[in-house]
């Protein structure tokens, strides 16, 4: 054995021996763990996340090192299929629709599967796979998602597993793309390089993102590439591309007016026109009138009918129910008070906060989103990824508490009616909340 890797492997022994461990929970994770078995599932998280607590400590400045485990972590999943989410199953059904020209925001699956000629390609398996809460509604997955999911349809070979590889492909592809623009990203904002490790090497992230397919990851890429256009001054590109990002998941929508300060009136017009153009561009090809009222229908239903893993919500319905209020009835009220509360806490942060430097606008965007989770009625455990990659580049590191604290809500996983275990909820929060409380006061002390 040559002395330099002897002298490698002497050094950085603990290390690999705690990334071997954490290959060994995540093939346990991704081979041998069903989503009822929830104290299972607690234990290789709780263990997978101190390991990655460790590693980061002691490799920070490896960057070779911990981006190649992470690599390897993510390509165990490859040949997985998804046990914590069915939602991999409409993915490919709409890919199907989208590779055979069919606009897949037209017809609901129940009207669909129903069709003697449907040219979906394991139509029956997709079906029965994505559930019957999925397959009477329209597609809600904007358009350029809606183009990664027919890839995966024509470069799978008409197999489902065959499509989870281009899609798991696709994911980890994302988030390599995520560390690169990261890393530059927070060289160019004066922080740790580092830092990004927290997203990149994050159990939640592995598991949610290349382990469930859940498209946040290339939601991301498209954002923190965006960021970082704009911290070397190419504003034009970086529309386009956070155009991209909004045309995989809405979120980034949500931060539109904190640009306003950022660049000023006469530029953020320029802006905000740039991304606009983009989005009618890649909304074109599935542009008609049924589709506008199909898609707001069904992206209404995620404020007023659904709800999982409230914060806020769950406290107010509890405090309502004992006044003799209908649940099913207040989630729709709630549902139409809390993008009126959204919008005030944006304008708030985009005319209250010094957004011009870009470390602020990104910290606004944290507080915005953190703020807009609070409330919301749902809040599945992928959703805080996006708070974890926002807060790699601030001062605050809550949102990595909480990507840890947000197991506990597998426990509804456990069950055959998904019924939440409220007191499991009130632990996360209480754990969040704690913990950001601390640094608010703890940062006010220092300033």
């Amino acid at each position: 054995m040559p002395k330099r890797l002897t002298t490698y492997l002497k050094l950085h022994k603990v290390s690999i021996l705690l990334a071997i461990l954490s290959l060994a929970f995540y093939f346990t994770f991704a081979y041998h763990l069903e989503r009822t078995e929830f104290i299972k599932l607690l234990s290789l998280f709780a263990a997978l996340f101190f390991l990655c607590f460790k590693l980061v400590q002691f490799e920070k400045y490896n960057f070779k090192f911990l981006l190649g485990i992470g690599i390897i972590f993510r390509l165990v999943f490859l040949i997985a299929e998804p046990n914590l989410s069915q939602d991999f199953y409409r993915f490919i059904w709409d890919g199907e629709l989208v590779s055979h020209f069919i606009n897949p925001y037209l017809k609901v699956p129940n009207a669909l599967i129903e069709q003697k000629d449907l040219v979906v390609v394991n139509a029956r398996e997709l079906y029965d796979g994505m559930g019957s809460l999925s397959a009477k509604h329209f597609s809600n997955y904007p358009p350029l998602n809606q183009i990664f999911f027919a890839l995966a349809a024509l470069l799978g070979g008409k197999s489902i597993l065959g499509s989870i590889i281009v899609m798991r492909s696709t994911i980890i592809l994302a988030d390599i793309g995520i560390f690169y623009f990261g890393r530059k990203l927070l060289k160019n904002i004066n922080q740790s390089p580092h830092l990004i490790f927290w997203y990149f090497l994050n159990p939640l992230v592995i598991v949610e993102l290349t382990g469930n397919l859940h498209f946040e990851g290339v939601m991301l890429f498209f954002f923190v590439w965006s960021l970082y256009l704009l911290s070397v001054h190419k504003w034009q590109w970086a529309a386009v591309v956070y155009a991209c990002s909004i045309s995989v998941k809405l979120v980034p929508l949500l931060f539109l007016p904190l640009f306003l300060k950022h660049f000023k009136l006469k530029k953020s017009i320029l802006f905000y026109a740039i991304i606009g153009l983009t989005s009618l561009l890649l909304f074109a090809p599935f542009y008609s009138t049924e589709f506008i009222n199909n898609y707001s229908k069904t992206i209404g239903l995620w404020f007023s009918n659904f709800e999982f893993n409230a914060g806020i919500y769950n406290a107010v319905k509890q405090i309502a129910i004992q006044f003799d209020a209908k649940p099913w009835e207040l989630i729709k009220t709630y549902g139409k008070i809390t993008p009126i509360l959204t919008v005030i806490a944006v304008l708030l942060f985009t005319f209250l906060r010094k957004n011009e430097k870009l470390s602020v606008l990104i910290t606004s965007m944290l507080w915005v989103l953190t703020l807009y989770y609070f409330m919301s009625a749902t809040v599945h455990p992928w959703y805080i990824i996006f708070l974890v990659v926002l807060t790699a580049f601030t001062k605050y590191r809550y949102a990595f508490i909480w990507s840890a604290a947000i197991v506990l809500s597998y426990f509804a996983y456990s069950l055959a009616d998904f019924k939440e275990n409220l007191w499991l909820v009130a632990i996360e929060y209480l754990a969040v909340f704690s913990f950001l409380i601390y640094e608010l006061v703890a940062y006010r002390n220092k300033s």
